[in-house]
């Protein structure tokens, strides 16, 4: 499953990602990988991959990195900042887009393929 966080700098993507994995029973340290572009975790049974493509800059970079390879169909790949390596991430299955409001944040949840609608339908 491809899950796109979306949303302005402290929008919240990185503190979503880290209660999801707290909620899946992860009770170590979650770091935003903002300087190593990707996280790796183990939680409720999921292999999770958690990118931040803020910092990314070409496409030698993704191919020297192997991340592509993180996206096999086995794991659980929430990226942040999708549109940094566009035409190189798989399309996500589900969206999640973060507004910052005034007095909190604003939640839009988008599937975009047949697994994604069959998550959400769970909810």
């Amino acid at each position: 499953m491809n899950i796109y966080l979306r949303g302005d700098l402290g929008a919240g993507k990185t503190t979503l990602v880290r209660a999801l994995l707290q909620a899946l029973g992860h009770t170590g340290r979650v770091k935003s990988p903002t300087y190593t572009l990707l996280e790796q975790y183990e939680a409720g049974g999921l292999h999770l991959r958690h990118f931040d493509l803020y910092r990314f800059r070409d496409t030698e970079e993704w191919e020297a990195a192997g991340f592509r390879d993180e996206f096999d169909g086995c794991n659980v790949c929430f990226v942040e900042w999708p549109e940094k390596a566009q035409g190189l991430v798989p399309q996500a299955d589900v969206e999640i887009v973060l507004e910052i409001l005034p007095n909190g944040r604003n939640l839009t949840l988008l599937a975009n393929t047949e697994a994604g609608r069959e998550c959400l339908s769970l909810l």
